[in-house]
């Protein structure tokens, strides 16, 4: 009897902004499968698997067993087991604020599942792939920057959903003289929320009181993407957007109505480089399930760049490649259109020098843990005066 009461009182939930869960299946009173929902492209293919995102409500004192199944997918449509795996160690929650490393996990590779347990200690607990940010935490830190003279915001186009894509504009206002100009897009992929908190440590310190972000202001413009994919962010999504298109690929191609963000972000670029306005640096700052590395444009002529920048964020507590960094190929695939990135379609288009940068997700050796908010916050700060110290070399 007991049993059964307990059972009927543990219900899962993901019905609010970013929540992602499939089915449920229910093995003991306190032991259950957790179907990974992920999602697929244009074509139905690349399944990915990367992000959950629920609440456990009437499970206090007891101990759960939670198998995280349904992982495997592709890649570049290459087959793979998934993203998650034994190193992805989830963030648990009593409030949905403060975020904790779940310690106890185990991985089988045979099916594969990720094995959780957990004793809670509260009435509610929120699980996530990694501490979320949704376009709750995005309005708020919207909200405390109203009357800051140092930044303009505007509109530069609608998602497929109808909802505003913003773009900040970040500098010390009456300086003279030739400023140099740096754009950062962060979020493209829905499920990377630590590339959100860096935006919001990036963010909050240029537009800070800070004696260092007053130098940077007066030197140079950030025009700043501070989330490119709301709609995605909203549902829970992966790395596509409504329609089906990863918003880091596809930057060869040319489409508002299917990929009106990739569309609006696009031009506004190059209506900004075409009516002479400079780029000296472009990036898009990501996070992945295992290497941390920087990725430069295609170019030759921007290596130079690339190794200082390289050096200069190197310097970062809380960054450290495990990859060397190196300038991209021209194209992922070959002869294939739409599967240029971000820093491939800026070279392309302009010869621009656009980078990207991948955050681990793994224990990072540099802290000897999985980062949480305050290190992605860190990031940020750190992030945009790297940027600004390599474009003045």
């Amino acid at each position: 009897m007991f049993g059964l009461l307990a059972l009927a009182a543990i219900t899962f939930h993901a019905d609010f902004e970013g929540g992602s869960l499939g089915k449920t299946d229910t093995i003991g009173p306190t032991h259950f499968r957790l179907h990974m929902l992920g999602e697929v492209d244009q074509d139905k293919r690349n399944r990915q698997a990367s992000w959950y995102y629920f609440r456990i409500d009437g499970a206090r004192g007891q101990d759960l067993t939670l198998d995280l199944v349904d992982l495997p997918g592709e890649y570049n449509y290459r087959p793979n087991r998934g993203a998650i795996v034994a190193e992805t160690r989830p963030f648990f929650s009593a409030d949905d604020k403060t975020w904790t490393t779940l310690e106890t996990t185990s991985y089988d590779a045979a099916e594969p599942h990720l094995r959780l347990k957990i004793r809670p200690t509260a009435d509610r607990i929120w699980i996530a792939h990694t501490p979320p940010y949704t376009t709750r935490h995005l309005n708020h830190l919207l909200a405390s920057l109203k009357g800051n003279p140092h930044v303009t915001r505007q509109a530069v186009g609608r998602t497929v959903g109808g909802r505003d894509i913003p773009l900040l504009t970040i500098t010390e206002r009456g300086q003279v003289g030739s400023k140099k100009v740096i754009w950062i897009l962060f979020r493209q992929h829905a499920w990377e929320s630590g590339s959100s908190w860096a935006g919001e440590g990036a963010i909050r310190f240029l537009t800070s009181s800070d004696p260092a972000a007053v130098r940077i202001r007066q030197q140079a413009v950030f025009k700043i993407f501070p989330m490119c994919d709301p709609d995605g962010v909203i549902r829970g999504g992966v790395r596509f957007n409504a329609n089906g298109y990863d918003l880091n690929r596809n930057w060869d191609l040319v489409d508002p109505k299917k990929m009106p963000e990739i569309a609006a972000q696009r031009q506004a670029i190059l209506d900004w480089v075409d009516r002479g306005g400079r780029a000296d640096m472009l990036l898009t700052l990501h996070n992945d399930e295992g290497p941390e590395y920087i990725g430069g444009p295609p170019g030759e002529e921007h290596r130079p760049l690339l190794e200082r920048f390289a050096r200069l964020i190197e310097a970062s507590p809380v960054f450290q490649q495990n990859r060397k960094a190196a300038l991209a190929e021209t194209s992922t695939t070959a002869g294939k259109p739409g599967r240029m990135s971000f820093p491939q379609g800026m070279y392309h288009d302009r010869k621009l020098a656009a980078f990207l940068i991948e955050l681990r997700c793994f224990p990072h050796p540099e802290l000897g843990r999985e980062p949480n908010i305050p290190d992605r916050l860190r990031f940020g700060r750190d992030l945009v005066q790297a940027m600004a110290s390599a474009v003045q070399q």
